[in-house]
This record gives structure tokens, C-alpha cells and sequence, in this order.
């Protein structure tokens, strides 16, 4: 629910700037208080102002406080080709179309992996933070394809413990932009925050070690089909490697890729699907393999691209 107040102008503040006055009558920056105004939610005598008008004396001031949205809530929602590929006492796997995100985050409102899962009635693990319970791998936004989670406290430790060794071999599908040379080869090139992009990651001297396996499966007059198995699991590290060498994922134009092959290919965000997964299963120490089928905006950008 949002908060309103209702705030008489005192003779000291007429003539004032909205806002700089509103911020000393309510004690808030100037700066919360420029916004307050900027979005409208401050009216003088029932009239909406601006941060430059002045503040009349003895003038009415309704000041609406905007409901503030816990972004680390998990919400429940139901998204179209979310699938559970596997589930039981100790593990899930789900197939992620993209436009999920992996867990809750600041700044994002949009549904997430264990939003999904509520809806479905399904409860994963109680460990790590309130956000992250049960995550134990992340996929991008952007990117489609198999994720585990863990539903039991013991599959969560182990689980961590098994992608920190790297003992999770993870298999993924990417159309790159050209043709990579030479056609099957490794990225061994450390990764770090964007000096200059906030939420962007770069090939840094001074990154965590990064290792990017490939191979080309299909070359096209403008893409390639590769197939990815990744040593290390960073942050965008499929994505940074091929950019950093001038290959781009199609779609992927937070990363270089051509916006106009990506309208063309009807793509708002990267080619780039978790194919495969295989693990020994955290308490039953069997072997367990999972796989998934392109995703159908992929399928298309392919045919176009193909054709």
C-alpha cells in the first residue's frame, strides 16, 4: 500500500523551490525529493508540480510515497515453456526458457526459477541466502536451457561442492557470428567486472581463470553452430570469450553482436542454450544425464540464418 501525507507550507519555505523546501520540511535529500516530484506523486493545492515551481505559503503539499517492492521476494508465477525435467527427494532440474531469471535480484521485477517452482507447489533447499536458496548453478536472463537446484540441505552442500570441483560437466549450444579459426579450440583468458559497464564482465589481466572448450558443428554464410563445454562456470563467460575474440553470439548485442542480423533473425537476446547436464547424483552417487531441445525462437533464428 502506498503512504500519503498531507504537509501545510510554513510562511519559512514560501517562495521556495519545490524541491529543495519539500526536502527540509520532510528532512530527505534533495535529491528524494527531486524524484518525489519528477514522478509526480507531489501536489500543491491538488495541483501535481514540478521540482522548479515555487511553494506557496500556507499551500496544501500531498505527498504520495510509492509502495516500495522488495526485489528479493520470491513471487509465484506460471511462464509458458517452463518445464521440470527431473525432480526427487534431493534434486530438480528444470528446462529455463529465457526471461527467467535464475533467482530474485535488485532490479529485477520479471519471473524467476524459484518463482516458477512455487507455483508448481514445489520446495527446494533452505540454504544460502533468503534469494538463492537451493540455487546451485545460475543461467543468464537471456539464456535457455538446463538448471539444478537443490531440494534437500544435504544435495545443496554437496552439489556446491561438485561445481566448485568441477566435477558437473555442462554442454551448451551457441550460434556465434562468422566462423571461429581455427574450427575447434579453448579460451583460456581470465574474466573480470567491465571496467566501464556495470553489469557487463570482460577479459581482465587480473579476472578469476577462465577455460571455454568449443566446437564448430555447423558453419552458415554469416554464423556458425558451435557446441560449448565450459571448464570454469563465470560470470557471462560464453559470451565474453567468443566477444573478446571477435565472435559474438548472434543476438547478443550487449556484447558487440550485430543488431541488425539480430532483427533479422528475429532475436532479442543471445543464442545461447544449456544443452546437456551430467553429474553423479548428490546421494545416491549414480551418474544422471539430462538434455534439452532447442528452445522455438532459436529453432527460427537458425532456419533464417540457414536459409
Amino acid at each position: 500500500m502506498s503512504e500519503q501525507k498531507l504537509l501545510p507550507v510554513p510562511s519559512g519555505l514560501a517562495g521556495d523551490r519545490a524541491d529543495a523546501g519539500l526536502a527540509r520540511l520532510m528532512g530527505i535529500s534533495r535529491s528524494a525529493a527531486a524524484e518525489l516530484l519528477t514522478d509526480g506523486h507531489v501536489l500543491q493545492n491538488g495541483k501535481v508540480i514540478s521540482k522548479s515551481d515555487r511553494l506557496i505559503d500556507g499551500a496544501v503539499l500531498e505527498v504520495t510515497f510509492p509502495e516500495v517492492v522488495n526485489n528479493l521476494e520470491i513471487v509465484p508465477s506460471l511462464v509458458e515453456g517452463f518445464k521440470i525435467v527431473y525432480q526427487d527427494e534431493d534434486i530438480i532440474v528444470v528446462d529455463k526458457p529465457a526471461g527467467v531469471a535464475a533467482h530474485p535480484s535488485v532490479g529485477w521485477d520479471g519471473p524467476t526459477v524459484p518463482g516458477c517452482l512455487l507455483s508448481l507447489g514445489v520446495q527446494i533447499a533452505t540454504s544460502g541466502a533468503q534469494e538463492r536458496q537451493g540455487i546451485v548453478q545460475r543461467l543468464d536472463v537471456g539464456t535457455s536451457g538446463l538448471m539444478t537446484l537443490a531440494k534437500s540441505e544435504l544435495a545443496y552442500s554437496r552439489l556446491k561442492q561438485a561445481f566448485r570441483d568441477r566435477k558437473v560437466h555442462k554442454v551448451y549450444h551457441a550460434v556465434i557470428q562468422g566462423l571461429a579459426d581455427p574450427l575447434a579450440g579453448t579460451f583460456d583468458a581470465p574474466i573480470g567486472r567491465h571496467p566501464k559497464a556495470e553489469f557487463k564482465f570482460a577479459v581482465m589481466n587480473d579476472g578469476k581463470h577462465s577455460v571455454t572448450h568449443y566446437e564448430t558443428l555447423e558453419a552458415m554464410k554469416a554464423a556458425s553452430l558451435v557446441e560449448i563445454v565450459l571448464e570454469t562456470g563465470r560470470t557471462h563467460q560464453i559470451r565474453v570469450h567468443f566477444s573478446a575474440f571477435r565472435h559474438p553470439l548472434v543476438g547478443d548485442t550487449m556484447y558487440g553482436a550485430d543488431p541488425t542480423l539480430a532483427a533479422r533473425v528475429g532475436l532479442d537476446r543471445q543464442w545461447l542454450h544449456a544443452m546437456r547436464l551430467s553429474f553423479e547424483h548428490p546421494t545416491t552417487g549414480e551418474p544422471v544425464e539430462f538434455s534439452s531441445e532447442y528452445p522455438a525462437e532459436l529453432l527460427h533464428a537458425l532456419e533464417v540464418l540457414r536459409g
